[in-house]
């Protein structure tokens, strides 16, 4: 016989741990599968913006104990160097995600959520109603709700032949940590040719310097050093950076084909959360509150314990309602950066239009909720 759960999150990243800890607080029984052991790295910006900040402290969710840095201002430089800053209205703070996912994740096992970890999800089918998954050591699991959170892409993507999965990505994303005398009330956005490599201050005096490159400049280059060299560091802030800075890591944190392609937010009847169901472009959103909002979003769908047509209508009609238009627009951003001339027009548009920045911030950036 088969072990059944009501819950099943795929995937123990923000959007997958929140979901988790939601269901579990009202009772509900819930099963989170991670492929990775907690703590670890993740290719991620580490700011979060303040539209999450209540609801985690009202959700016990906040990890209290670390002293963050808080996030007032946006400094942009575009290939060139030419820098100009900016205030966030609504700001931010820095944090790992080595440390706020297992955070949340002790959180879900106080609460009563089941965490299995080193362990990935094979296959799933949806049958008579339920899920049924294979699991990589063999085994098998019934589930008559399922939260898709795996990722950016994922060997799932594969299985359920997703259509974003089938187009190839230009794109690599590399993250440190660093030690570096850096403006920590500021998350900064330095282009060079191809890309853009996002820096801002976390927990322990530390800061995340994260890059999103070209696949196609690491081929040419054969190691991610050497491109770096040849590359980032023709703008003087990144040369800096990397040549003054303490890098914290034995080797950086790598994702290949990072893709900003549309995706459903229900496929297969599973409630797609986080990047599964769309990944915004790093330089004008903020991944990791939208995927906070994500979650709780799926967990409240489920909870509402209506049918599962109207649980997937409810969910896919708020994520539309609150996360659609900021993809659409940071897909559409993403073009004024990674090139000399775009970048320099970028530049110039933040620093003497002021409206248009605010509009921008505006429309990629949520509320609080």
């Amino acid at each position: 016989m088969l072990k059944s759960f009501e819950n099943v999150v795929i995937g123990g990243g923000l959007a997958g741990l929140i979901a988790t800890n939601l269901l579990a607080k009202e009772g509900k029984q819930v099963l989170l599968i991670e492929k990775k052991t907690y703590p670890f790295h993740r290719v991620c910006g580490e700011y979060i913006s303040n539209e999450v900040k209540g609801f985690l402290k009202r959700e016990g969710l906040f990890p209290e104990a670390h002293e963050l840095p808080q996030i007032d201002r946006f400094t942009f430089s575009d290939t060139k160097g030419s820098q100009t800053t900016v205030p966030l209205d609504l700001g931010g703070f820095g944090l790992s995600r080595y440390v706020f996912d297992d955070f949340l994740v002790h959180k879900g096992v106080e609460k009563g959520a089941e965490i299995y970890t080193g362990i990935q999800v094979e296959q799933i089918e949806f049958q008579n109603d339920q899920f049924i998954l294979q699991l990589s050591d063999g085994s098998e699991l019934q589930a008559k709700n399922v939260i898709g959170a795996f990722g950016k892409r994922s060997k799932l993507d594969k299985v359920l032949a997703r259509d974003f999965i089938q187009k190839r990505s230009p794109y690599i994303g590399v993250k440190y940590h660093i030690k570096a005398a850096i403006d920590r009330k500021a998350v900064a956005l330095h282009n060079f040719s191809g890309g853009y490599c996002g820096i801002n201050a976390i927990e322990d005096g530390k800061a995340n310097l994260c890059y999103l490159g070209s696949r196609d400049q690491l081929r040419t280059y054969g190691s991610i050093p050497e491109m770096e060299e040849a590359i980032l560091w023709k703008n003087p802030h990144l040369k800096e950076l990397f040549t003054s800075s303490e890098f914290l890591f034995e080797k950086p944190e790598v994702i290949n084909e990072i893709n900003f392609e549309a995706k459903k937010p229900v496929e297969n009847h599973i409630l797609m959360a986080g990047d599964s169901a769309g990944l915004i472009t790093p330089l004008c959103g903020n991944g990791m509150a939208m995927a906070i909002q994500a979650g709780k979003l799926a967990a409240e769908a489920i909870l509402t314990n209506k049918t599962r047509p109207e649980i997937e209508q409810s969910y896919e009609k708020n994520w539309r309602r609150i996360f659609e238009t900021r993809l659409k627009v940071g897909r559409t951003v993403q073009l004024l950066f990674g090139s000399d001339f775009s970048s320099i027009f970028a530049r110039n548009l933040i620093q003497h239009v002021p409206f248009v920045t605010r509009k921008i911030i505006k429309n990629t950036h949520g509320q609080p909720f």
